[in-house]
């Protein structure tokens, strides 16, 4: 899988999503203390409403952006939302009220909502045989991974000699970084030809209709579905189980956020030999098919505060959600390169980030208000149907042998087989 890393315009473009991902990490923490500064108790609301901005700004904008920049050079337009995301960080030192943190990462996000399709989207066209794509999938996954870990250990060391003002700065570096890196990549040319949809708003649903006419991608959607139940739980959820439920120390809370991190690392270690062996469909419904069971017994930790066996089980679970989730996760580009040509790529990957975020809309309000409404057991339970339907959906949508479809542009001039 390492192999890949040979290559020198896909290190390039490895390495600068390493360094974001770890500015990125670094703003995570940094926000946290910021929202306490302006607003005392009232961070949380603060967070969640800025956490409601990001997805709003995932869901709803990087379609019509994409539209927008589909036709550019790719380089310009991932330098351009870098150094976007760095001027925002930059600005966030500088910020005295919390309706300006709310603009400042409205901008940001929309920034990244143009950065990472366009990005993930011109993987496929510098690695185009399969398995180095696959590998490249893999080590995608393993630096979002690595991202969970390291940046919060990065922010506590930083945090006992600076500010977290300080860590701004770090945000904004890694974003220079990953500009320059990008600059210094020769990216390939971006396919362009008179099959391309002409009005904005015939690019801004093409993706959406290339989905909706490939059985495969209708059945991506229903997995988003099913992942983001497990991710909401874990993400919203875990310092309720580890604080309250079982009344562990606060220092527990990483250590069962990295047991989720470290099922989906050893997945995506072993996804390349897997898709080799058993195909996109096995590996990805297996995954899916994994998860309801798993979160039905999430319920047993919030029933037993104080129990010792309570702790490891909790982390087994934890272990078992990342695994699977990354065995969805993993090969989902591999779905979206295959439904998709050079032209039509970015819509694609585009029309996958929007809809993925999407699904997190529903089940972060479930995570959060069920769970601090009924008990964790309630959130847990809907958390679980809200899987156990997306997980029913794909692997009943999903054909064995998927048909060819096709989506027709708006002029009429070519048809997109998929």
């Amino acid at each position: 899988m390492l192999g890949v890393l040979g290559h020198q315009v896909y290190r390039r473009l490895f390495t600068a999503q390493v360094v974001a991902l770890l500015g990125t990490g670094l703003l995570t923490v940094a926000l946290g203390l910021l929202a306490f500064d302006l607003a005392g108790a009232r961070a949380g609301a603060v967070l969640g409403t800025a956490l409601a901005i990001k997805m709003i700004a995932y869901v709803a904008v990087a379609p019509v952006v994409n539209a927008v920049v589909a036709r550019l050079p790719v380089k310009p337009v991932l330098v351009g939302a870098d150094v976007v995301r760095a001027a925002m960080a930059l600005c966030l030192p500088l910020i005295t009220e919390v309706w300006q943190i709310y603009l400042v990462v409205f901008v940001l996000q929309a920034a990244s909502a143009t950065f990472t399709p366009a990005f993930q989207s011109v993987i496929p066209a510098v690695l185009p045989r399969e398995r180095d794509y696959t590998s490249a999938l893999s080590l995608s996954r393993l630096a979002h991974d690595l991202e969970a870990l390291v940046s919060p250990a990065l922010a506590a060391v930083a945090l006992s000699v600076l500010g977290y003002h300080d860590l701004f700065l770090g945000t904004a570096a890694g974003f220079v970084a990953s500009a320059a890196l990008v600059l210094s990549a020769a990216l390939p040319a971006r396919a362009a030809g008179p099959g391309d949809p002409g009005s904005l708003w015939c690019r801004t649903t093409l993706g959406t209709r290339i989905f909706w006419g490939t059985p495969r991608l209708r059945s991506l959607l229903a997995l988003d579905l099913a992942v983001a139940a497990p991710t909401a739980l874990v993400l919203v959820n875990t310092v309720v189980y580890v604080r309250e439920a079982l009344g562990r120390p606060g220092t527990d809370l990483a250590l069962a956020l990295a047991a989720f991190g470290v099922g989906s690392m050893v997945v995506a270690l072993c996804a390349p030999a897997a898709l080799d062996r058993f195909g996109n469909r096995a590996v990805m419904l297996t995954g899916a098919g994994a998860v309801p069971p798993v979160m039905l017994v999430t319920t047993l930790p919030s029933f037993r505060a104080g129990e010792d066996t309570g702790w490891w089980v909790l982390l087994g679970l934890w272990v078992l959600l990342g695994a699977a989730t990354s065995a969805v996760l993993t090969p989902s580009g591999r779905l979206l390169r295959d439904a998709s040509d050079e032209a039509t790529r970015p819509y694609v990957f585009t029309a996958q980030f929007s809809l993925s975020h999407a699904c997190f809309i529903l089940t972060y309000p479930v995570a959060g208000w069920v769970g601090a409404s009924a008990g964790l057991g309630w959130s847990a339970a809907v958390l679980t149907l809200i899987a156990a339907l997306g997980a029913g959906a794909a692997i009943a949508s999903w054909p064995r042998c998927p048909p060819r479809t096709s989506v027709v542009g708006e002029d009429g001039a070519r048809e997109h087989h998929v």
